[in-house]
């Protein structure tokens, strides 16, 4: 990954996008070369999309958090793999058996219909998460920083090619996962942008430095006056 133009490392997400607006944006930011579908532009635009935005020379960070029995999750992996999206999230805590079963599908199912081999990226713990609310609702004792390396590893080991994180959390798995273990962090505001609802934020070239492959971008890009000049100013930063 050391090698990579900063115009890789950066995907724009699409959030709050209706359909027609997501194609005509990611269309219009000059050299952008990863756009991230979530669900609710997914939800609103259907499969199509994927293919509508590889069509236009993009490529896919679908992140729809799969999170299901084994078999569900290998069905949705192959599908998602098969429209040719390059990164696709599963959640962690789905357990080992799920992850296996999810990343096997994954390579099937790009293969059978002739897209690239895609990358699964685990979520381990939500953002949104607090650690006595995690204890409170769900039971779970284990301290947020111990949890998210403890299912970073699991995922790991069952085969899973890398893993979403805060960039607060980045230095810590990458010591634990060399490349190529893909690190993805949101959470990233460029200088000068506003923080907006993330807490946990760093700059650009502070999150690579701290073992980051790639970063997601949205409103610092998407809701910029010039989102072209806004991505160039970006890829300035790595």
């Amino acid at each position: 990954m050391e090698n990579l133009h900063p115009a890789d490392r950066i995907i724009v997400a699409l959030d709050g996008m209706v359909p027609e607006q997501a194609l005509r944006f990611a269309n219009q930011v000059e050299g952008l070369r990863w756009v991230k579908v979530g669900l609710e532009l997914f939800v609103q635009a259907g499969p199509e999309v994927v293919g509508q935005l590889r069509a236009q020379g993009l490529r896919v960070f679908l992140d729809l958090k799969f999170h299901d029995i084994p078999a569900t999750m290998a069905g949705a992996c192959r599908r998602a793999a098969a429209l040719g999206a390059e990164l696709i999230t599963v959640h962690a805590c789905a357990g080992s058996e799920a992850l296996k079963a999810a990343e096997a599908a994954a390579v099937d199912g790009a293969q059978r219909a002739g897209q690239p081999t895609p990358t699964l990226l685990a979520v381990t713990v939500l953002t949104s998460w607090e650690e006595q609310r995690l204890q409170r609702e769900l039971a779970i004792t284990q301290a947020i920083a111990e949890r998210v390396p403890a299912l970073a590893q699991l995922s790991a080991t069952a085969g899973i090619g890398g893993c979403v994180c805060s960039p607060l959390e980045a230095a810590a798995l990458r010591a634990q996962h060399p490349e190529p273990f893909a690190l993805v962090t949101p959470g990233i505001r460029p200088t000068g942008a506003a923080v907006g609802d993330q807490a946990r934020v760093m700059g650009p070239a502070e999150a690579i430095a701290a073992g980051a492959s790639q970063l997601v971008i949205g409103r610092p890009i998407t809701k910029a006056a010039d989102p072209s000049a806004a991505f160039a100013l970006c890829c300035k930063e790595l």
